[in-house]
Parts: C-alpha cells; sequence; structure tokens
C-alpha cells in the first residue's frame, strides 16, 4: 500500500461526500474540444452542475480504448493543435477560479515528449491532482507512479471485468486518489444498459482496497447513473457528456444547455441513498 498526504483535491472530495453520504459524480471531457477556451468554460458549467471531480482527456491519435465518440472528439482536438503544455495552461486559468479536483486522462505516449518527469512537474504546478493512464500495465507501471508520487500526484488505475482478484491486488497496491472500474468489456462509448458484471466487479475490487471505488464506461442515462452509483461510491460519465457538448451549439448558451442535460444524471447519483 503507497502512502501519501490525504490532504489532496480528491481526497477531501471523497471525504466530504463520505461525511454527506453521498455518491459522487466524475464527468469527462476532451481537453481542447471544441477549443481551450472552451474547456475552461465547461468545466465550469460542469462545476455548477453538481460534477465532484473533472477528467481532462488528452488527446491521442491512436486512442485504442476510446469508442468512435471519444476518438472523434480526440481528432477534433487534435486538429485544433491540441497538446500538453496548453493543456496545462488551461489547468491553470480553471485554477484561477475553481478547486475542483482535476485528473488527466491519457495514454503513455503523449506524456512522454519531452520527458514523463518534465511533464508530471508541470501537471502540478498548473494544478492537476491525478493521472490516469490506459495503457499503463501495473506490470511496467513502478518508475512512472514513483514520479506520479514525487510530485504530489495521485495514481488513478483502472481494473476491468476480467481482471482476476491477484490483478487487482497488485493494481489497487500502486493506486492513490480512487480506484476505477470499467463496467464492460470493450471500449468507451453509450450503451442501453448497465453490465451485469459491474455490479460484481465493484465488490471484487472492495474487498481489496479502501480507496473510494468509481463505476464508468458506457454509462449514458439517469437510470444507468443511478444503478451504478447504488453499487459504487462515484459514477463516470464520459461518451454521453461528450456527444451532448458536441451536438449543443458552440456557444455559451450551448454549453449551458448542455451542463444542463448533465444535471440530470447528476440529481440521478446524489439522490441514491
Amino acid at each position: 500500500m503507497v502512502s501519501m498526504d490525504e490532504s489532496g483535491r480528491i481526497e477531501k472530495c471523497f471525504s466530504a461526500l463520505r461525511l454527506k453520504d453521498e455518491k459522487g459524480f466524475v464527468a469527462y471531457i476532451t481537453a481542447g474540444d471544441p477549443s481551450l477556451a472552451a474547456t475552461v468554460e465547461m468545466v465550469r458549467r460542469l462545476e455548477e452542475a453538481g460534477a465532484d471531480v473533472v477528467e481532462l482527456g488528452v488527446p491521442f491519435s491512436d486512442p485504442l480504448a476510446d469508442g468512435r465518440v471519444n476518438q472523434d472528439s480526440a481528432a477534433r482536438a487534435l486538429k485544433n493543435g491540441v497538446n500538453l503544455q496548453g493543456i496545462f495552461k488551461t489547468v491553470e486559468k480553471i485554477r484561477r477560479a475553481s478547486d475542483i479536483p482535476l485528473v488527466l486522462f491519457s495514454y503513455i505516449n503523449p506524456l512522454m515528449s519531452p520527458s514523463f518527469e518534465k511533464n508530471m512537474r508541470e501537471a502540478h504546478a498548473a494544478g492537476v491532482d491525478g493521472v490516469l493512464i490506459l495503457d499503463l500495465p501495473v506490470e511496467e507501471n513502478r518508475k512512472y507512479v514513483r514520479n506520479l508520487y514525487e510530485n504530489r500526484l495521485n495514481n488513478v488505475s483502472l481494473v476491468t471485468p476480467t481482471s482476476p482478484d491477484e490483478r487487482i491486488r497488485r493494481i489497487v497496491k500502486y493506486s492513490t486518489g480512487f480506484v476505477y472500474c470499467v463496467s464492460r468489456e470493450g471500449v468507451t462509448g453509450m450503451q442501453k444498459k448497465l453490465a451485469p458484471s459491474a455490479t460484481e466487479l465493484v465488490k471484487r475490487t472492495r474487498r481489496l482496497t479502501p480507496l473510494p471505488v468509481v463505476l464508468g464506461f458506457g454509462i449514458s442515462t439517469p437510470e444507468q447513473a443511478s444503478a451504478a452509483a447504488r453499487a459504487a461510491d462515484a459514477v463516470v460519465v464520459g461518451s454521453a457528456i461528450v456527444d451532448r457538448f458536441s451536438r449543443e451549439p458552440q456557444n455559451p448558451m450551448g454549453r449551458r444547455r448542455a451542463a444542463a442535460w448533465v444535471k440530470t444524471l447528476i440529481k440521478a447519483v446524489k439522490s441514491v441513498e
């Protein structure tokens, strides 16, 4: 088990949720889609709607774990010239008015140039709270995770329905902040119902870690969000939010409308007892 200062934004967030006996809501958006300036506003709108944590997707050319909605979103951001340095500047702008926990959701490649160590120092300095690296297996994560700890960044890890208990035990050993349970096999994307294996995965993971356990991938309706919240400590919604923001007009009014829709999911999560 790793040891980190318990005063970070993510830890404070989940501690406050526990004290209120309330479930959390984690919102995912792609940084830079439709622009980095819009990203600042989108985070503000999501926070106003009641989101507890925001994941900022780092656009990548080969997002193998993502479905069509997030792939297209990453492609639009890359076309806009979005890179890590621009994302860090965006986080700095968000931090001028907000203390909402921010997690970078990334593949390992974009984090390697010019060096992982430099990027993690800059991430912390900008105000990032944690990093979730989708394609970094636990067998190869030691030096990267050590660097995250050195820069006071949470290492948020994924576990999947196909992960045996022994592998989950190894994954959560190096995790901090929270553990992200993937609700189903496959890529991100909106689904018609919550996979039956999701609840069992949360139960198995909870037996192996004291960290908050969140559930995501495919959640797109208030009914699914409510069902996920009954199982987990928090719910992650990504593709559905990205899709809603992309379909609304790309202006402040459109972003307010998208956030109002997200609020229906948040209310479903918060109403779970």
